[in-house]
């Protein structure tokens, strides 16, 4: 294999190692970790002021948690409620390593799991402790009554997700998300309530304070006023979500963005696997040039809707004329093992290739057929509706078509980030004070998400781990007092000021959308599912013209002392620029393919994903340092699982 060893795009840095992380039998390293980690009094807990950003998930259940346990703490999200975050459109299920089916299940398999399907890029320990902490998780949520799904015997019911032969996924309906939110918000509410945390709607982090190389704050819009406003704290909590929205079309809601952790990338703050992006195989195809985002099908309609495309390519007759015999079932043959429940980057690839073969389905023949037939054939539709019910009212509602009678059409598209700011055991990036959780940070999952892990490793982060670990930091507050006229404060309100200021000036001629939808069709051809040197370095000179192009062209209209909307998405673009940089920096300089991130050079005789272990077995930790990054490379080490190539056949 050639590995790219060009260094045009970028520097390398000295090698990186997480110092935090413990040594010793992997089942009792979470243990011994918070066992040494130093604690802090209840009484000194009170004095200690904390900043969370972001109330998804991840947030919501750290700022409950931490203010359960007597720390101050500010919350803020930039919707105009804490039920609004992104964690609300999660649709199948969490995971969790109870073995309520009796089916091999055990946290050591949904750890070999977990690594496995991340390709083996992901930190052993991590993922080990995830799945530890999967069984709590449960618990807490039912002690919060979430409303599970449960068998007729009242025990809680599990499904099976891509990537694993068990079934361990908890579910309620297809609204996991959205049930679990609830559960988190109730909690945080509690705390807001006790007087212990301090809810800040509609205001949008736009830098990080640092003060003696320490995260002490962060600097905010009022989105509905306008004020540029300052708040200090002992440390920060980013819990900000993904970058998927870099596409223009995903599966997010339309305004998740990546300016909080790309502000505190800024300041420091490595990006982790910048490149490891998830592209979901289960979302209703693309209809036309004016949508706006993609709408995603959950994966646990794969448990029982069956994949296939007619094996003629050309054939465009409607599903219910097309023959058995003339159908191929395509994962069920390539892959008989796992089936239609192949992992995410397998079924999303797998897709891709039927339809540059001619064979795709619907509207410029960019679908396959996810087919129900069978499933209400054999359990009634009855019990189909019960279990998917909502999704398949949503799928009509959007696409006009009953998937009761005909098949659904689904194409891959881009869902969750794999990458996301550094992090070492306890959470805490790079720059002291500064703690990342969910999928901000760059995650347990190595180079591609297992479904259902998501809300796993959110709530876990929430929690579990957050407020085990940053009482380590903690112990030796408080800091210093940190005054509004500090000039550090002072300085990083300055600079957002003038950014303000800069957009509103440049009164170009095109609009924001406009250079987002430009950017995502850039990512989308040459950093998506598919990515090569050519492609990849053509990327990187097309991103940096029309960045030049946007900040000489952009037209933002309004004020700033109003509800500008079209100056919230031109900070947003404006920092997508230069993430989508370096996503694709990333993708080229890592010469191999792994997960999510498939590049055509490497891959075996048959297709598929090729890794190179000698020479990318690290995490890709960035240091922002203008036009040129810097890479500190931080090696993978696994005792416990034997690094080899992924079968799922």
């Amino acid at each position: 294999m050639t590995v790219n060893i060009s260094e045009q795009f970028h520097s390398v840095g000295e090698d990186i190692c997480d110092i935090k992380a413990p040594s010793g039998p992997i089942d009792s390293r979470w243990a011994d970790r918070k066992f040494s980690a130093k604690l802090v009094n209840p009484a000194n807990r009170r004095k200690i002021e904390v900043i969370v950003v972001g109330t998804g998930l991840a947030g919501a259940s750290a700022a409950a948690t931490l203010g359960e346990a007597g720390y101050h703490v500010s919350s803020f999200c930039y919707q105009d409620s804490p039920r609004r975050a992104h964690s609300i459109a999660a649709q199948g299920g969490i995971n969790g390593a109870k073995n309520y089916r009796n089916d091999g299940d055990s946290v050591y398999r949904l750890f070999y799991d977990t690594v496995k399907g991340g390709d083996f890029r992901s930190r052993e320990s991590n993922s080990y402790r995830l799945a530890e902490v999967s069984v709590d998780i449960i618990d807490q949520f039912v002690a919060q009554g979430v409303p599970f799904a449960r068998e007729y015997g009242g025990l809680l019911d599990n499904r099976s997700f891509g990537g694993v032969q068990v079934s361990r996924t908890f579910y309620a309906r297809g609204q996991t998300g959205q049930q679990l939110l609830i559960g988190a918000y109730q909690a945080l509410e509690r705390q807001v309530a006790a007087g212990t945390v301090e809810v800040h709607t509609r205001h949008e982090m736009l830098d990080l304070v640092l003060v003696d190389g320490r995260a002490r704050g962060i600097v905010v819009r009022d989105m509905v006023t306008g004020e540029i406003e300052t708040h200090t704290a002992d440390a920060v909590v980013l819990a900000t979500g993904g970058y998927g929205n870099v596409y223009f079309l995903s599966t997010n809601a339309m305004g998740c963005n990546a300016t909080a952790t790309w502000r505190a990338h800024r300041k420091g703050a490595y990006f982790g696997n910048p490149c490891y992006t998830q592209i979901h195989p289960t979302c209703i195809p693309v209809s036309g040039d004016y949508q706006s985002k993609l709408t995603l099908m959950s994966e646990s309609l794969r448990n029982d809707g069956r994949i296939w495309v007619p094996q003629k390519a050309g054939d465009d007759r409607p599903a219910d004329q097309i023959p058995e015999n003339e159908r191929d079932y395509y994962l069920e043959r390539i892959y008989p093992a796992f089936g239609n429940l192949v992992p995410r980057d397998i079924a999303s690839r797998a897709a891709k290739n039927q339809c540059d073969d001619g064979r795709g389905v619907g509207p410029g023949g960019l679908g396959v057929y996810l087919d129900f037939a069978d499933a209400v054939s054999r359990l009634g539709r009855a019990a189909v509706e019960e279990k998917y019910g909502n999704l398949f009212d949503m799928y009509a509602q959007i696409t006009g078509e009953n998937p009761y009678e005909t098949p659904m059409r689904i194409y891959p598209a881009v869902h969750y980030t794999m990458g996301g700011l550094w992090v070492d055991y306890d959470l805490q990036s790079n720059v002291p004070g500064l703690f990342v959780t969910g999928e901000a940070n760059f995650s347990d999952q190595g180079a591609n998400r297992l479904g259902a892990s998501a809300l796993m490793q959110g709530l876990a982060d929430g929690y579990f781990i957050l407020p085990n670990t940053i009482a380590d930091y903690l112990a030796a507050s408080p800091f210093a007092k940190i005054d509004d006229d500090h000039p550090a404060v002072t300085a990083a309100k300055r600079a957002v000021q003038e950014r303000i200021a800069l957009f509103l000036a440049i009164d170009g001629t095109r609009t924001v959308d406009s250079f987002h939808k430009e950017l995502g069709h850039i990512m989308w051809e040459h950093c998506g599912m598919e990515r090569s040197a050519d492609g990849l370095t053509e990327a990187i000179y097309l991103i940096r013209s029309l960045r030049e192009d946007f900040w000489n062209n952009v037209k933002v209209t309004g004020v700033n002392e109003e509800l500008n909307q079209t100056l919230e998405r031109a900070g947003r673009v404006a920092d997508f620029f230069e993430l989508a940089e370096l996503m694709c920096i990333d993708a080229l300089h890592r010469a191999e393919s792994c997960g999510g991130h498939f590049r055509v050079e490497s891959q075996t005789a048959d297709g598929e994903a090729l890794r190179d272990d000698e020479h990318f077995a690290y995490v890709a930790a960035w240091e922002f340092a203008g036009a040129t990054p810097i890479l500190h490379r931080e090696p993978l080490k696994y005792e416990y699982v034997e690094m080899k190539a992924r079968s799922y056949k």
